[in-house]
């Protein structure tokens, strides 16, 4: 007998390598984790850039209200003279 026959199922006759896969295992789910992490850090650099452009907001308001105060002082200093 060859040691297969034309029927049957190839997992009867062939040699399993369990070791090859597990690593083709750890493979995929090294992938999938990878994955996970790359979405997950995208999110946080996307809310990282609405955090620096609220933050850019606050501090021109400031300054925008520290000359309107300047400007109204000096414009109050011409008038009263």
């Amino acid at each position: 007998m060859s040691g297969r026959s034309s029927g049957g199922s190839r997992y009867l006759y062939d040699p399993f390598d369990a070791a090859s896969a597990r690593i083709d295992a750890n493979e995929r789910v090294l992938e999938e984790r990878w994955q996970a992490l790359s979405v997950r850090l995208e999110g946080i650099e996307a809310a990282l850039e609405r955090l620096e452009r609220r933050l850019w907001v606050a501090v021109f308001g400031m300054v925008s209200v520290v000359l309107a105060q300047g400007v109204s002082d000096i414009l109050q200093l011409n008038i009263l003279r």
